[in-house]
């Protein structure tokens, strides 16, 4: 007799075997206990019938409360009324672990209860599913990118300098001198790319600004692939394949974990499409002033989540605005050659109110002209130095762009909430025990 996951109890129909498993719930008709049973792998049904037991099994199988853990004994059935499609017919039960009021029930509870809880709470459905496709969607990037010859290179969370505006670090003290905790791991990555060719970075990252929308997390992993020798143009074919790869694992790995969401595979499919359509900010501007449901919208504004959601509605799937005006973005974007209100830089938008996904643009080279940027940003130019060495020696046209996987992960599972999606990052003021 095998001991196996249950995710592998197609592989043993008819077969007696051994699962090491947790109770989810459990009810009773009469002479037949069904368990609702997990491993970490999936979940599926026990059923213990009450003459072919013992009845010291059969008074377990009844009275074994919620998330005690226990090995059960039994034969995979096929079982076409379930999501899962098996199910065991338990013949033995050995209790391992003990769980008494167990916290979170299988009634509905609040967000906030369950954050308070999410180190149970990672133990759900939706949450196994979600997590599940967060580590597939980690799996195909490295894929990905090392396919299309990125080198791997990690940028310091502690860094001396800001990427995205001052106002957004968290401040310490790193040996005697001010240091933060990293916004973006992108000017690093730059350094890279010139060592390199093309790299790719993953780790946290940390944003200190204030936010009331759904959209905005404290802590969040973003993926940060920075290219020499590309122009922004080539970036965005890359930006388009990499997401629409991403969209492709989840439906060829992830249909058990989409069937669990009730995420609709035929609408992700939508997504693999390419090219996704491309308009300019100007354009996109003129577009919703002619909705005529945004009379706030006017040129040089960044875009809110209703102005997001409805461009990307307009195309029902990922669109990318071009060319911002230079006064909303960062210092470090290149110069449109023909006009001096905007650069060349790209907000990927993802449909169905999920907000930009992917920001990205092609990197200045001119030194002087990055030299005023910083001046103009407020910033110290003394601490850029060795930024403005990769333009000093050998610079050459480069771009990249960051994507923020907790809200892609949001998107592609179809959570309606990033904090619901995600039990980790945390919350500052819930800083886990």
């Amino acid at each position: 007799m095998e001991t196996i996951s249950i995710v592998d109890a197609k592989n043993y129909v008819d077969k007696k075997v051994k699962i090491g498993v947790w109770l989810t719930n459990k009810r009773s008709s009469g002479k037949i206990a069904f368990l609702q049973l997990r491993d970490g792998t999936a979940f599926f049904q026990g059923v213990v019938v009450k003459n072919n037991v013992s009845e010291e099994i059969f008074t377990l199988a009844k009275e074994v409360r919620q998330e005690e853990s226990m090995y059960v004994i039994g034969t995979i059935h096929e079982d076409s009324r379930s999501h899962f499609g098996y199910e065991i017919e338990i013949d033995e039960i050995e209790l391992v672990g003990t769980s008494k009021d167990y916290p979170i029930s299988p009634k509905e509870h609040g967000t906030d209860f369950l954050m308070d809880h999410r180190h149970l709470w990672l133990r759900s459905k939706r949450q196994f599913a979600v997590m599940k496709i967060r580590s597939e969607l980690i799996r195909a990037t490295y894929e990905f990118f090392h396919k299309e010859g990125f080198v791997k290179f990690d940028a310091p969370i502690l860094t001396g300098s800001a990427p995205e505006g001052t106002t957004e670090l968290f401040h310490t003290e790193y040996f005697d001198k001010d240091a933060y905790l990293s916004q973006s791991g992108q000017l690093y990555e730059e350094a890279g790319a010139m060592a390199y060719g093309k790299v790719f970075s993953f780790g946290p990252t940390f944003r200190a600004e204030k936010s009331k929308t759904r959209r905005h997390l404290i802590e969040f992993w973003m993926i940060e692939p920075e290219m020499a020798f590309m122009h922004q143009e080539e970036s965005l074919e890359l930006q388009e394949r990499y997401i629409a790869n991403l969209v492709q694992t989840v439906l060829d790995n992830c249909q058990y974990e989409l069937k669990l969401l009730g995420r609709d595979p035929q609408v992700l499919q939508r997504y693999t499409e390419l090219p996704y359509p491309r308009i300019s900010y100007d354009e996109a501007v003129k577009l919703l002033q002619k909705s005529g449901d945004f009379p706030d919208v006017e040129w040089g504004k960044d875009f809110g989540s209703p102005e997001e959601t409805y461009l990307a509605e307009h195309f029902s799937k990922p669109v990318f605005v071009l060319n911002y005006p230079k006064a909303i973005k960062p210092f470090y974007m290149k110069p449109h050659p023909t006009r001096d209100d905007v650069v060349i830089c790209a907000d990927l938008l993802a449909p169905e109110g999920y907000g930009e996904i992917i920001g990205g643009s092609e990197r200045a080279t001119d030194l002087v002209y990055l030299e005023e940027q910083i001046k103009k940003a407020g910033l110290n130019k003394e601490d850029y130095q060795w930024y403005l060495d990769l333009r000093r020696y050998g610079s050459v046209p480069h771009s990249g762009f960051g994507l923020g996987l907790e809200r892609a992960v949001t998107w592609i599972t179809g959570e309606e909430h990033i904090r619901e999606a995600i039990p980790f990052p945390r919350l500052l003021n819930r800083i886990y025990p």
